[in-house]
């Protein structure tokens, strides 16, 4: 399978999903307004950006079709390639030679010169990298972590990485610098979608997100060895900045959008000295809107989903499927499908749940004959089989992320809701049994239905 970003966008042109803009757009709030505005839809490409020779490409994985299509698969086998990618991670190999080094450029480095990183929006005081996935290695046991967090340029080869005090990312930062050393960084821009899809499982520190990539495509990843650093980055890579990570010196961010939708204002990042950037020849620099917007929130969602489904399977059998909704952000609303549960195990896996993902603070159980996608049928479900006074699951108090906008005092109350039938629920025939013809009826109309 083809492992290159460009390689998916030229399916997708094939298919006639991208859109090309051919006017100058400046990067500076410019281009924010155009994909704010277009938000579903096709690929973006700016072909002609002010002040550079290198294309932008954004709202590449806005769609879980999208996600499907990267991996070659129909959006209905979409959640087993996520299980089986999980369950049967492959390592990757290590190659000499690659595109990803076709062109490279050694200190001094401008790296606002090079790249043309968008200004997002109005209260933030520069421009973003967006869709950077980060490489780097744990000082202590050399295992490899690969994660994305928004790097913002300072001026020359200084970058700021907004990066949660529990990221991976900062852990190992926080390792190197208890032994007197910075972390050193790979950032590799313009990824094969299974790599930015790997780079979001929330996995255990330790567990390799390159493997999952190649379980994803079903093959090996192919990496090669970075020119100043001891990382290894995708060879296909559009972009690839290497850098090394300060957790001593710290920069203020002031405000930041947040998947919310919002401004936060997190306090200070830490910063990162360019030392080398590589490229292949007439790069693509990819770009993810932030903010509220729906491939940001599908990125994150898709691979919690995939992995809390995971999780919660191996303690609790019946559980089918977790789906993180779109209207949740992507990240704190969730659907649990389960089959036949018995009494105590819906609320069990909002706990769970809740446990595994802090991010989640509502989350609705639903049995398998309700498609979780579908918001009519989970919100059919509640009115039929939810019993407000024995299958509500009230927390109050609760630990918040810091990413929730209404927590006070980092403390959330959290909520769950059990809309699956009970034992006995099916002797009148309700709650557990839907009114239709006989199946074999349904099933022969199926196969017909365009001759009605």
């Amino acid at each position: 399978m083809d492992q290159s970003f460009r390689g998916f966008l030229a399916n997708l042109e094939q298919g006639g999903e991208v859109q090309r803009t051919s006017r100058e757009v400046d990067p500076r709030f410019e281009l924010a307004s155009v994909l704010m505005l277009r938000d579903h839809g096709p690929v973006q490409i700016f072909e002609k950006v002010v002040g550079y020779g290198m294309p932008v490409v954004a709202h590449v994985l806005n769609s879980r079709m999208r996600f499907a299509d990267a991996l070659g698969v129909t959006r209905a086998d979409l959640d087993e390639r996520l299980q089986r990618a999980l369950q049967d991670p492959v390592p990757p190999v290590l190659v000499r030679d690659a595109p990803a080094q076709e062109c490279v450029h050694d200190a001094p480095i401008e790296v606002g010169a090079l790249l043309p990183v968008p200004h997002w929006f109005e209260r933030e005081r520069a421009p973003y990298i967006t869709a950077g996935v980060i490489v780097a290695k744990d000082p202590e046991t050399g295992r490899r972590n690969v994660s994305i967090a928004r790097l913002r340029l300072e001026g020359g080869a200084r970058l700021m990485a907004g990066i949660a005090p529990n990221h991976h990312l900062a852990i190992l930062a926080g390792k190197a610098r208890a032994r007197g050393r910075k972390l050193e960084i790979a950032v590799a821009i313009g990824n094969a979608p299974a790599v930015l899809l790997g780079s979001q499982m929330y996995v255990g520190i330790g567990e390799d997100e390159i493997d999952i990539a190649g379980g994803l495509l079903g093959e090996p990843i192919e990496l090669v060895k970075c020119r100043t650093i001891d990382v290894e980055v995708p060879a296909h890579a559009e972009i690839v900045l290497e850098a090394l990570l300060d957790a001593g010196d710290e920069i203020d961010e002031g405000p930041v959008s947040e998947f919310h939708g919002f401004y936060v204002d997190y306090g200070n990042g830490v910063a990162a000295e360019v030392r080398c950037i590589t490229h292949r020849e007439q790069p693509l620099f990819q770009a993810i809107l932030p903010g509220y917007s729906a491939e940001h929130c599908l990125l994150g969602g898709v691979a919690i989903g995939a992995t809390l489904t995971r999780d919660l399977r191996r303690v609790i059998p019946a559980v089918r499927r977790v789906f993180i909704t779109d209207g949740g952000m992507g990240r704190m609303h969730a659907v649990i499908s389960m089959h036949r549960p018995r009494v105590g195990e819906g609320k069990r896996a909002i706990i769970l749940a809740m446990g595994q993902v802090n991010l989640l603070k509502q989350v609705i159980v639903v049995e398998d004959d309700v498609d979780l996608e579908d918001a009519r049928m989970v919100e059919w479900s509640l009115a039929a089989r939810f019993r407000g006074e024995q299958d509500l699951v009230v927390l109050p108090d609760m630990r918040a992320d810091r990413c929730d906008p209404v927590a006070q005092d980092q403390l959330i109350t959290k909520i769950g809701m059990v809309a699956t039938t009970r034992p006995g629920d099916g002797a009148r025939g309700t709650r557990s049994e839907f009114a239709r013809p006989p199946e074999a009826f349904l099933e022969g109309t199926r196969r017909n239905l365009d001759r009605y």
